[in-house]
């Protein structure tokens, strides 16, 4: 834990006992407009430890920008009892005003760690965060929403053996929880590189807003945030559903091109041999069956009317 009496995060300095507004210039629009990556650093007097909540890492993702949202309208931050929690509400700005998961030139944020101040913007907004944000943390909480008309149940993944990110996994409580192995470039990977345990909740899908799914979010921040001693038992409310710890995921692909018709649903187990949907020739021609080979939950699912042979349908957890 960082018992600093003040934090300089990019020449900006953050006082004990303070909450104050995080501003740091990241790139410039065609238009000669300054992007910014902006939040809030909300500091007690009391030492402790120091905590970064991030969403929008992707533009279209809204539905942990809301969960974030919510937490700052309801004050939840406004007097930690002690420690830091730095919030960084939406970290691609351009990609959210613009409706797009990626920056203008098309790269990934979330692969482009730990990035370059003279890259893309994708690659200077990952510098920023890994040089002047992350060398003050202790804890990321990162929150995601599924892409692509991908529909994710709520779910926490952290790195394996990473035994300080499975105990805020657990405490967060998500219907599951999922041991996954880094992907380079990313920021869980880049995060674990420099031993800051990071969780990342999934829940929802790109563009909508998911009432189950933002309840179910803040509910778990509220949980690791007073666990971590931030803030009272009042907001920590105990979870009505059990925590499934899940230690390997795989896709269920087309093996045909058509309309695909659902028949289950994330959140469901399934058994080998089940049938969890159907993929029509328009023609009315051809009717393919989408069988399960093995038993397990559906963590994910995809939500497009009309699929390819190869497109993902069903993320299974074992």
């Amino acid at each position: 834990m960082k018992r600093v009496k003040e934090i300089e995060i990019a020449k900006q300095k953050f006082q004990a006992g303070k909450n104050e507004q995080l501003r740091i210039n990241v790139g410039r629009l065609t238009s000669g407009n300054m992007i910014y990556l902006q939040g809030y650093v909300f500091r007690s007097k009391k030492p402790g430890p120091v905590t970064l909540l991030l969403a929008g890492v992707h533009g279209d993702e809204i539905n942990g920008i809301e969960i974030i949202r919510r937490a700052i309208d309801k004050k939840v931050f406004d007097d930690v009892a002690k420690g830091t929690i730095i919030v960084i509400p939406i970290v691609n700005v351009f990609g959210f005003i613009n409706s797009d998961r990626y920056v203008p030139d098309g790269k990934d944020v979330n692969r482009s760690f730990p990035g370059s101040l003279t890259g893309s913007l994708a690659s200077r907004i990952a510098r920023t965060l890994t040089k002047y944000v992350f060398p003050h943390v202790d804890y990321i909480m990162d929150f995601h929403t599924g892409g692509d008309l991908r529909y994710n149940y709520p779910q926490i993944r952290y790195s394996k053996n990473d035994k300080k990110a499975y105990q805020i996994a657990k405490i967060f409580n998500a219907p599951y929880s999922i041991e996954s192995a880094n992907i380079p470039k990313t920021l869980r990977k880049t995060a674990k590189t420099l031993g800051i345990p990071t969780i990342i909740y999934e829940g929802g899908e790109s563009f909508r807003i998911n009432p189950e799914v933002i309840k179910e979010g803040i509910a778990g921040l509220y949980r690791c945030l007073h666990h971590l001693g931030y803030i009272s038992n009042d907001y920590a409310l105990s979870p009505d559903h059990e925590n499934i710890e899940l230690k390997k995921t795989n896709w269920i692909r087309a093996t045909y091109s058509g309309i695909f018709i659902i028949n289950r649903r994330s959140g469901e187990y399934i058994e080998k041999g089940q049938i969890l949907g159907t993929i029509n020739d328009p023609y009315g021609q051809k009717t393919k069956a989408v069988i399960a080979k093995k038993p397990g939950h559906i963590i994910g699912h995809n939500n497009a009317s009309v699929v390819n042979y190869g497109d993902a349908l069903f993320h299974i957890g074992i």
